[in-house]
């Protein structure tokens, strides 16, 4: 079976830094495009960060800069760098993976809660 599994979310200062980390298993992980998704209550969601097996990223731009994606394929692992966070960056956040050679191999993880707040 398939699993995503994210982890890292929590409770943050504006202005500091967390990282999530999405562990996946069932999948062949290296030739997936794999990201993070956000979602803000009474929002859509959106694409925060993806990277695709040839290592190309494409970032929101509102959080370009402050947020660095990574993947390695070894751990079969997915992680979102986010510094400089800000109270607009408050969302449950989702791991996904997406076969792009076959759309409808297409995985999400469970999600994990990130709030941003003093």
């Amino acid at each position: 079976q398939v699993q995503l599994v994210e982890s890292g979310g929590g409770l943050v200062q504006p202005g500091g830094s967390l990282r999530l980390s999405c562990a996946a298993s069932g999948i062949s992980f290296s030739i997936y495009r794999v990201g993070w998704y956000r979602q803000a209550p009474g929002m859509q969601r959106e694409l925060v960060a993806a990277i695709t097996r040839e290592l190309s990223t494409i970032y929101s731009n509102s959080v370009l800069g402050r947020f660095t994606i990574s993947r390695d394929n070894a751990k079969k692992q997915v992680t979102l760098q986010m510094n400089s966070l800000k109270p607009e960056d408050t969302a449950v956040y989702s791991c996904n993976a997406l076969l792009l050679s076959d759309t409808r191999n297409n995985f999400w993880g469970q999600g994990t809660q990130v709030t941003v707040s003093s």
